[in-house]
């Protein structure tokens, strides 16, 4: 390839979308669907391509048998004059199977939103993605294209969906449903972002806010994290007990392939026996696996915001707390059982938290690249609401 044809096809990739620049889109708005069977989410990209939404990987993949490998992005480019191939290694979040393949790239629609529903839709052209081989789809949801990385990679769709030359503010908003028949919600660019509660309410006035933290060795997402405490009172941590070390461990981090909450186990213990002052009052029974701690529900009162049950708060570092109710807390696993949703992780946990995505359900999250801060609502269903409120009717 010559060097004017290689700089117009780089331009072309940087502008990353043929709509005019005069035409400004704040909002882009895909729909969430849970997979029950591999507890992992989706969301719907061109219309019919689901991707699990995986807050941490490098880059997004898909599986495509045949394809067209650009140039490599401008960080990666070597000094001659020729296209070289990108060689890039897809991983599946659950089995943990790699492979080697080439980076690519496709035109991805989304549709485009005011707030309170979907006006429109808009495609980007040339979004980098790798391919992938089709034995990585297995253990994924069924139906599923391939993976969507939100992460802090500049390779992420978090960063790719938020050009700033149509106007779209790096940053971006995620919305878990709880139930799987229910489309939960996810958000590129700065809103409004409209849910009905039952009238139309913007769901980020309910946001408190936390700086988020990069680890150098990871593109996940971390919190700070100062404390955890149960009925209000404080569990008793070591001095630098979340804390990221040298080698990239330790901290809190987000997780939406993780399905529950994993503490390392001096983690867990500390909070587990917290948890059991709190809770002595309520029979206990046979633990379930992957969990320690069950009870028998029937003997427990409903809320709103579900199991009535000690709140959980996380004390992030921005000294506001993250609180953690009975639907985000307690999992019925039958009838007649809830069990603590919180998994121990070990000794050699790499993350001293690691939150998963039970956790994060009904909760409107905000990443605000940008400004690097991490917007959090707790649960919605304190406020009449849930993630499945979105109204996903396309109409002007």
């Amino acid at each position: 390839m010559h060097l004017v044809q290689a700089l117009v096809l780089l331009a072309l990739v940087l502008a990353g979308s043929h709509v005019s620049a005069f035409q400004p889109y704040k909002t882009l708005v895909a729909p969430i669907t849970k997979d029950s069977s591999t507890s992992l989410y989706t969301t719907t990209l061109n219309f019919h391509e689901n991707y699990v939404v995986d807050l941490g990987a490098p880059f997004s993949w898909c599986s495509c048998p045949s394809y067209l490998s650009p140039l490599c992005p401008p960080s990666s480019s070597s000094s001659n004059n020729h296209c070289q191939n990108c060689i890039t290694t897809p991983v599946n979040p659950l089995t943990k199977t790699c492979a080697l393949s080439d980076l690519t790239y496709k035109n991805v629609a989304v549709y485009v939103t005011k707030g309170g529903h979907p006006t429109s839709s808009i495609t980007l052209n040339d979004i980098y993605m790798s391919c992938a081989p089709g034995y990585l789809l297995k253990s994924l949801p069924s139906g599923a294209t391939g993976l969507a990385s939100l992460s802090w990679a500049s390779l992420a769709l978090s960063t790719q969906l938020t050009p700033s030359n149509l106007g779209i503010t790096k940053r971006f908003a995620m919305c878990l449903p709880s139930a799987p028949n229910g489309k939960g919600t996810l958000f590129f660019g700065s809103g409004p972002y409209l849910f009905r509660s039952p009238a139309l309410v913007d769901v980020s006035r309910y946001l408190s806010y936390t700086p988020l933290i990069k680890n150098p060795k990871s593109s996940d997402y971390y919190i700070g994290l100062n404390g955890i405490s149960i009925a209000g009172k404080t569990v008793r941590f070591p001095r630098n007990t979340f804390s990221i070390d040298s080698f990239g461990r330790g901290g809190t981090k987000l997780s939406t392939v993780i399905p529950y909450t994993v503490l390392r186990s001096d983690v867990y213990d500390a909070f587990v026996k917290e948890f059991k002052i709190a809770t002595r009052g309520i029979p206990q029974v046979k633990k379930v696996k992957p969990f320690e701690y069950c009870f028998k529900s029937s003997m427990i009162a409903s809320t709103r915001v579900g199991l009535q049950v000690p709140q959980i708060s996380l004390q992030v570092a921005s000294g506001k707390d993250w609180t953690i109710y009975g639907a985000n807390s307690m999992k019925q696993v039958s009838k007649d059982v809830a069990c603590l949703a919180f998994v121990n992780g070990g000794k050699v946990a790499e993350q001293a938290v690691a939150i998963g995505s039970y956790q994060m359900e009904d909760n409107f999250l905000v990443f605000d690249l940008a400004q690097s801060t991490l917007g959090f609502s707790s649960s919605l269903l304190g406020y009449a609401t849930t993630c499945a409120n979105f109204d996903f009717t396309v109409r002007p």
